[in-house]
């Protein structure tokens, strides 16, 4: 059983400067940790666990979890981290449960992976539900098209999900090569189902490969069907569920127009799961790893709106104090999911290992495990 942490992860109310030209102040920051010694106390931790532990932190975890983490990056360069590391029998995952799954399922069977908070899950990736994509797949059968449809499901999905796809040969993407995986999918078929992420689906076929709008139809698993025609889901070339990040699908092209009119010669980078229009409003759209090497390669003096998570954009306008580094939308503040993660709960699984306990880990059922293999090894093998 996990233990309980005080902090509170909802927004706190405090205010903020609206006069800041840093741009990443959230009205009701994220609360310090409550006990001072808690920084000590992982130091300690660590230390004695020594090369025995392997703590990875993703982008989005906030600086007093990153400052412990022995590598960072995006959820699948994270995962690879852990498996190019053997000789670690333990494996903190700072980050939330699809990304443990991966590094379980990559990693050695004598490794064990551990997330600090078992309520640290994804929005996104929980909008697509084993049971939901077999009765999508069912409804595709009865259109008669499921033969032709190849399934890619993004990395942002549950070990269930990517075990699904690989049994139906498919294939895993991430949102730097999402491009690349739809590639493979359509020489292999003449359709795609694209989950869980509607908007990484939709602006990568769109604005990357030349479909229309047109060619993208929407299912929603909560209606029979996915609410569509027989017709619809027949002349559809992308198929695209009904999921979506909860960060980044409310910036909206009203944040974009603001800051563009307040902050002249601004430029405007967002991630591809934000919204299509948002998406066509900005100046540059790439993943998490393409927007830190953007600004670690812009001009001096320049200006940055962002549209991803906030700690993100925070770290970046520290790590740049020659660049106006602001965040696209005040309005819209952290992963509260990814948040989870904080630093009571990392001292306590790390001082859980110094005891010798091994608390949360996270396995994946073997037959899972293989077929979501199957589905990460051919996104691997990509041309």
């Amino acid at each position: 059983m996990t233990t309980t942490t005080d902090l509170p992860l909802l927004l706190l109310g405090q205010g903020a400067d609206p006069a800041s030209e840093r741009g990443v102040d959230c009205p009701g920051d994220l609360p310090p940790a409550s006990d001072p010694a808690l920084v000590a106390r992982a130091r300690a931790a660590k230390e004695a666990l020594g090369d025995s532990v392997f703590v990875l932190g993703h982008h989005y975890q906030r600086d007093e979890v990153i400052q412990f983490a022995d590598v960072t990056g995006d959820s699948f360069k994270l995962a690879r981290d852990a498996a190019a590391r053997p000789q670690a029998p333990y494996i903190v995952f700072c980050g939330v449960h699809f990304m443990a799954e991966s590094a379980d399922i990559l990693t050695g069977a004598d490794q064990k992976v551990i997330l600090p908070d078992l309520a640290a899950g994804c929005s996104m990736a929980d909008m697509a539900t084993f049971d939901q994509v077999e009765d999508c797949w069912d409804a595709l059968a009865d259109a008669g098209i499921a033969d032709r449809v190849v399934p890619v499901t993004y990395m942002n999905s549950s070990a269930d999900i990517k075990g699904f796809v690989g049994r139906h040969g498919g294939v895993v993407c991430t949102s730097s090569n999402a491009k690349r995986a739809l590639d493979w999918a359509f020489a292999q078929g003449e359709q795609v189902l694209f989950l869980p992420d509607q908007h990484l689906g939709r602006n990568t076929a769109v604005l990357e490969m030349g479909l229309s709008l047109d060619d993208c139809v929407v299912y929603n698993p909560r209606r029979p069907s996915g609410g569509l025609t027989r017709e619809q889901l027949q002349n559809a070339k992308m198929i695209l569920w009904q999921g979506h990040c909860s960060v980044h699908g409310r910036f909206s092209k009203a944040a974009v127009d603001e800051v563009r009119e307040r902050v002249p010669g601004v430029n405007v980078l967002v991630h591809p799961e934000c919204r299509h229009e948002v998406v066509n409003a900005a100046d540059l759209v790439g993943s998490t790893e393409y927007i830190i090497k953007a600004l670690d390669a812009a001009e001096p003096g320049s200006s940055w709106a962002i549209g991803t998570e906030l700690n993100l954009v925070k770290r970046l306008a520290n790590a740049h104090p020659d660049k106006n580094v602001m965040f696209l939308d005040k309005a819209v503040c952290f992963c509260s999911t990814m948040n989870r993660i904080d630093l009571p709960h990392l001292v306590w699984a790390l001082e859980s290992l110094v005891r010798g306990e091994v608390p949360n880990q996270i396995t994946v059922d073997a037959e899972t495990a293989h077929y979501a293999k199957v589905a990460l090894d051919q996104m691997l093998a990509l041309p």
